[in-house]
């Protein structure tokens, strides 16, 4: 199947992966900047989110996303002149490594806990005391999300571009102008998760 073994496929499958991986990057974002305002607002939503069988279904289907990105990025040939594009598998695994840490601080003390029914002191649907317990005054937590978001942003500023370009709109007029979208797009999600993080360090959040 032409989708999977040839080149052309492989890139397509990476870029339609990437670009889902970046609308769930938002809708996370989205509930970050819900919980700078309102505790019980974030809770509300991590109810929503818990052991509910859409939930675990969304869950499952994020996963596969990006073990498929992954995959796909191996076998891909990092092309072009600018440090991001030629470092795409490094900044891809310190991504990687970061969704590790993020998964066993937060998914697995609340979704997988609730699930199997086994969990701490704090309830695995209070989202904001997590979130204090892991920012609230720990600058090494704090850092290494940091160092996240920066490794996310040079991804990105490559990655949303080489996938609308594979898509497609890689004429001389957009050219340039996906490259602007594209850091735009990567300033606005880690800039905002980075400025989050840095007020979750200083203030924590209010249930």
């Amino acid at each position: 199947m032409w989708l999977l073994n040839s080149s052309i496929g492989r890139k397509l499958i990476m870029s339609v992966s990437g670009l889902f991986l970046i609308l769930f990057l938002l809708f996370h974002l989205c509930m970050n900047v819900a919980a700078v305002f309102s505790g019980e607002a974030y809770n509300t939503v991590c109810g929503l989110l818990g052991s509910n069988w859409y939930a675990v279904a969304g869950t499952l289907v994020l996963a596969a996303g990006v073990v498929v990105h992954f995959v796909y990025a191996l076998n891909a040939r990092p092309k072009g002149v600018t440090w991001a594009s030629q470092n795409m598998l490094v900044l891809g695994a310190i991504v990687i490594i970061g969704m590790i840490l993020h998964f066993s601080q937060f998914w697995y003390n609340m979704m997988f806990a609730e699930l199997a029914g086994v969990h701490g002191d704090i309830n695995p649907q209070d989202g904001a005391a997590f979130i204090n317990f892991y920012f609230q005054g720990n600058i090494v937590n704090t850092v290494l999300y940091l160092v996240w978001f920066a490794a996310l942003w040079f991804h990105l500023t490559h990655g949303f571009w080489s996938a609308i370009q594979t898509l497609g709109w890689n004429n001389n007029l957009w050219m340039g102008r996906l490259e602007c979208i594209s850091k735009w797009v990567a300033t606005i999600i880690c800039g905002a998760f980075a400025i989050i993080t840095i007020i979750f360090f200083i203030n924590g959040v209010g249930a």
